[in-house]
């Protein structure tokens, strides 16, 4: 009975792990969205549809008018020259094959449109549906081509808080918009809010960094592509490096340090907005108090002690970053 019992632990641990090899190996598996065939029509477009290029979608379909010269005035029109050197793009580098949306567009549907006052349109249809498909196939579109561009910060795009939680390229970028496909610095802040609607409030309280008035943007400290650091999509690889890209005084290195805080500028301050001075978390005293419980301070009375413990620290310790000169007693307690 002692054996049974000894090999059937020994079954139970081999059942278990083959279990959990298998489970890893198919976490570790590729799959498609969709079946594949299904899949290459969400981003190539109708497989039995040819390519006609971009005049032949065009010439008929009045209803894209604007759409064309906003196009031909922007980068990617100027890509539809081969004298350009650039790799060519068309109407049907997203869209997909069109032979099959104007193929109704006959000579007799033109002349009763035109009698009926009407713009002519295609069966657009039979293009890639762009607004409807998975915001993952959305973005591989626009990667087909941006992905290999080294004018392109998209590097760390895949891996990006955006990309998964499926914000797609065109949530951002106006594609026909206007001629101008990038997003203007000074616009980024509204585009943003639209989502992240607790910093748009962070932006109202009394302290914040000037985001509203149009001074400081978004791109200055987060880049939404995606970022090598791991938290919030930051342009620097902490949080202390991209505060000092513009708090360079912050910076140090100095002699007397604060302690852990060093690589961590939140721990004392919020990043957008606060109702206290400096953008600190919490008011001073009671900030420092929350690491110094308690201030002797000596030559005082009781009532003395109490009343300069609820004043402002950095009254006193007025460095209180770093500094590089030693205090009364000679050690660094950031007095100058």
């Amino acid at each position: 009975m002692e054996r049974f019992m000894k090999y059937r632990k020994w079954l139970a641990i081999a059942v278990l792990g083959a279990f959990f090899a298998a489970g890893c190996a198919a976490l570790k598996e590729s799959r498609p969205i969709l079946p594949i065939k299904e899949y290459e029509k969400l981003i190539v477009g109708r497989l039995d549809a040819d390519y006609i290029g971009t005049d032949n979608c065009l010439k008929a379909c009045h209803a894209h008018d604007k759409n064309r010269r906003d196009f031909d005035m922007s980068t990617m029109g100027s890509q539809l020259s081969r004298e350009s050197g650039l790799p060519l793009v068309n109407c049907e580098s997203c869209h997909g094959p069109g032979s099959l949306a104007v193929e109704q567009l006959t000579p007799q549907k033109l002349a009763a449109d035109a009698k009926a006052g009407k713009k002519t349109t295609c069966d657009y249809k039979t293009l890639v549906d762009i607004k409807n498909i998975p915001a993952p196939a959305q973005s591989l579109i626009c990667l087909k081509c941006h992905a290999a561009n080294a004018t392109f910060n998209l590097h760390n795009w895949n891996a990006s808080t955006h990309s998964i939680n499926d914000v797609s390229c065109s949530d951002c970028h106006r594609i026909h918009g206007s001629h101008n496909l990038k997003v203007k610095v000074r616009d980024t802040a509204a585009m943003c809010e639209r989502c992240h609607q607790d910093v748009k409030a962070a932006f109202s309280l009394p302290n914040h960094h000037p985001v509203p008035e149009k001074k400081v943007f978004c791109t200055d400290c987060h880049d939404a592509h995606g970022s090598a650091s791991a938290d919030k999509l930051l342009r620097r690889d902490t949080v202390k490096e991209t505060c000092t890209q513009c708090h360079t005084e912050k910076e140090g290195p100095f002699l007397y340090e604060h302690a852990d805080l060093t690589d961590d500028c939140r721990a004392c301050h919020t990043p957008h907005g606060s109702v206290n001075n400096n953008l600190l978390t919490a008011r001073e005293p009671f900030l420092c108090l929350q690491c110094h419980p308690s201030h002797p301070i000596a030559g005082t009375t009781t009532a003395e002690q109490k009343r300069a413990v609820y004043t402002r620290c950095s009254d006193c310790h007025s460095q209180i970053h770093g500094s590089d000169l030693p205090s009364p007693s000679g050690k660094g307690n950031f007095i100058q």
